[in-house]
């Protein structure tokens, strides 16, 4: 049982109705996650405004769930481990891909250098000037590794949150939630 109440547009502080509400008429069910950090309006609402922008960034679906990944299991974050290996899957990665980032990771080795330097920034909280020049001789460029660095710092509260307050995985309440509201 998670240790904050996940909310649904009937439950939520007022502050935070309209976000889940857009949030449901976009994806049509909402991750306990979202339903957890309802109880803030303002952690809410600044999650998905940090989220909307990167998402409008230049990293791929498929590099951004790659981070999603690492940074869910680096944290220990199940309901983030789960929900970024479909993600990651309806992005077009392989299972091989799916597991080698969970591991900071990848086949590609573009992919593979700006892991390896966000795992520094995770794991060692400084990565070393030798993996930031491997990123960009491998054509990342400043911009991107900035988004990156942003997804690990949006995908690490989302951990947190999962984390700390012990949310569940999708669906393993999420049916006693929709019987409620109904």
């Amino acid at each position: 049982m998670s240790r904050f109440q996940i909310h649904d547009d009937l439950t939520a502080p007022e502050g935070s109705v309209p976000v889940l509400r857009g949030a449901l008429a976009t994806g049509g069910q909402l991750p306990n996650f979202v339903g957890a950090l309802a109880g803030s309006p303002a952690a809410l609402r600044g999650y998905a405004r940090f989220r909307s922008e990167l998402r409008h960034g230049h990293l791929s679906a498929a590099t951004l769930e790659r981070i999603a990944l690492a940074v869910a299991e680096e944290r220990g974050s199940q309901p983030g481990i789960a929900m970024h290996s479909r993600a990651a899957r309806a992005a077009g990665l392989g299972l091989d891909e799916v597991a080698l980032a969970r591991d900071f990771d990848s086949g590609d080795a573009k992919e593979a250098a700006l892991l390896r330097y966000l795992r520094a920034l995770v794991v060692d909280g400084r990565p070393p000037l030798h993996l930031h020049e491997e990123a960009r001789e491998l054509g990342w460029e400043d911009e991107e590794i900035l988004e990156a660095i942003a997804t690990v710092a949006l995908e690490s509260l989302a951990a947190m949150v999962n984390v700390a307050g012990e949310v569940p995985v999708d669906g393993s309440i999420e049916q006693s939630r929709t019987l409620r509201a109904a």
